[in-house]
């Protein structure tokens, strides 16, 4: 199993940033997926998931309405839309298969003016 993350970055509170993950060595559209992310200090959390189809997901309180999760199983690619980011989304994203505990490396996300 690899997880590949890309995307992130630097940007200014209510900024926008697109998160992908590149999912190679197993059969991706047979796997829940989710995002998790860690700031300095604090416990890994998990911030939203999707189900193997697509349709269903789910998404922490503090990210409701501002984060998109999806997927797109022809490319074994999976997203995440953050808008209107806050400085306390500030943390190291990190792309899981939850069925087999597979990590990708995380991506830093940085939000500041």
């Amino acid at each position: 199993v690899q997880l590949v993350e890309s995307g992130g970055g630097l940007v200014q509170p209510g900024g926008s940033l697109r998160l992908s993950c590149a999912a190679s060595g197993f059969t991706f559209s047979r796997y829940g997926m989710s995002w998790h992310r860690q700031a300095p200090g604090k416990e890994r959390e998990l911030v939203t998931s999707i189900t193997s189809t697509g349709d269903g997901t789910y998404y922490r309180d503090s990210v409701k309405g501002r984060f998109t999760i999806s997927r797109d199983n022809a490319k074994a690619m999976l997203y995440l839309q953050m808008n209107s980011l806050k400085p306390e989304d500030s943390a190291v994203y990190f792309c899981n298969v939850p069925a087999s505990g597979s990590w990708g490396q995380g991506i830093q996300v940085t939000v500041s003016s």
